[in-house]
């Protein structure tokens, strides 16, 4: 089991790594890879929130 620190320093690390999707979305030649691209940022926004409400203390930002 992941200590509160440990998992914190995942989802900075994971966090950070989200805006590299964002600008993935920006290209123009995606195709079908979007609907993808969208599906991780989706799950990516719903970690994050699940781990806020988890440890409402924990600074993530």
């Amino acid at each position: 089991m992941l200590d509160p620190q440990t998992l914190r320093e995942r989802i900075l690390l994971i966090e950070g790594k989200r805006e590299s999707l964002v600008k993935l979305l920006e290209q123009p030649d995606l195709g079908t890879l979007r609907i993808d691209v969208n599906q991780a940022l989706e799950e990516i926004d719903d970690l994050i929130e699940e781990f806020k409400r988890t440890f409402p203390d924990a600074e993530t930002n």
